[in-house]
């Protein structure tokens, strides 16, 4: 557990709470739950195992479908603030951010994404007469859904003055996929012992972690202006855009990869690893190296390595479990589109839990961390 340091910037004390908002979670899949016999009037079904997963499917006569609402979070907050000190408009990646969060987690179910439709929820009609901001969000939302090869179908520009504060926007959005063959489905019933877990690098903090980021800031001298080890300003290292990784996946299916289930390393962290319905362990011998971004925010939250594993992605944004012998494979596809992988550790029959625990012959430093079932209240 973490020491309680004085100074400690705790998750919960930035304003998110896992603890008091996931019960709601799992409140509102229970009572979902019994709406699901409405699908027989479409002569469809739900598929039950797939509550508490990152999207929702049903099954369709020749394929399942599936659907996801996800939003950005408060990323464009710290847009904000760096547009305010360099007079740049960073929103033509913010929108890459926000369609990221959307796929990435509708991919997790085997699902390729066919419409999205946005979610551009303002506190009253200021924030677009900046149009060069507004005309960066809605180019980088196209560019990021040509990216992710779904169609962007339209949306909602709701003015809520009063609830969302006039100087930014809520940003957000919905998206339908389909899983054609059926066998594509991914749900973690093919989970088993042996697995091998495949982590697949992010580009930095993604889009999670930003409310203990933003008041990182806000304890710093010269703020978003301050300077990492590798001399990267951190507003410019937090801004870097999610990486979406639909490609990615659909080249797995199409080039034969097993897949067994996936994992889009979001909120929680890495205790997202064990999502799936199941009683594993999932041990972790290899990590990557730790960011000069992840280190920073580490040594100014004076977190320790429990906290900053259990809520930020740590290097590493998407997790696939597959048969060991097609890692490999796996890593190769990986590497066409530039992204850094590892085969960084086991599914193993055991209690449910995650255990990060590298050999020291490793070049960082060992760590020794046990997530246990308890702590991802999700389902």
């Amino acid at each position: 557990m973490s020491n309680n340091i004085k100074n400690q910037i705790s998750y919960s004390s930035t304003g998110v709470n896992y603890n008091v908002m996931d019960p709601l979670k799992k409140l509102a899949q229970k009572t979902g739950k019994q709406t699901a016999q409405n699908l027989i009037n479409f002569g469809i079904k739900e598929v039950e195992m797939s509550r508490g997963e990152s999207a929702y499917v049903w099954e369709e006569e020749n394929s399942y479908r599936a659907l996801v609402v996800e939003g950005l979070g408060t990323k464009n907050l710290v847009a904000d603030e760096m547009a305010k000190i360099t007079g740049k408009t960073y929103y033509y990646s913010i929108a890459q951010d926000t369609v990221a969060m959307i796929v990435n987690d509708i991919i997790t179910v085997g699902a390729l994404p066919q419409v999205l439709n946005a979610y551009f929820a303002s506190g009253g009609p200021d924030w677009f007469k900046d149009t060069k901001r507004s005309s960066a969000l809605v180019e980088g939302w196209a560019k990021a859904c040509e990216m992710a090869g779904v169609t962007w179908g339209g949306g909602e520009t709701p003015s809520l003055k009063g609830i969302i504060n006039p100087e930014t926007l809520d940003l957000a959005g919905a998206c339908i996929g389909i899983i054609k063959p059926k066998e594509r489905l991914t749900l973690g019933n093919k989970l088993q012992d042996g697995d091998a877990i495949l982590l697949i690098e992010s580009s930095g903090i993604h889009a999670n972690g930003l409310s203990l980021a933003r008041t990182v800031a806000d304890k710093l001298p010269e703020r978003y202006m301050t300077k990492l080890s590798d001399g990267t300003l951190y507003g410019d290292a937090l801004l870097a855009p999610t990486y979406i990784y639909v490609n990615l996946v659909k080249d797995l299916f199409d080039g034969g990869v097993d897949i067994h289930y996936m994992v889009n390393i979001t909120g929680h962290g890495w205790r997202k690893l064990m999502r799936a319905n199941k009683d594993l362990t999932y041990l972790i011998t290899q990590i990557p190296p730790v960011a000069p971004l992840f280190q920073f925010i580490q040594e100014k939250s004076e977190n320790g390595d429990e906290d900053m594993y259990g809520n930020f992605n740590m290097g590493a944004g998407f997790a696939i479990y597959l048969p060991a012998q097609q890692v490999e494979k796996a890593r190769e596809i990986a590497k066409q589109y530039n992204l850094k992988s590892w085969n960084a550790g086991i599914v193993q029959s055991g209690p449910k839990q995650v255990v990060i625990r590298q050999a020291s012959c490793f070049a960082i430093k060992p760590k020794n961390i046990i997530f246990e079932a308890e702590t991802l209240g999700i389902r």
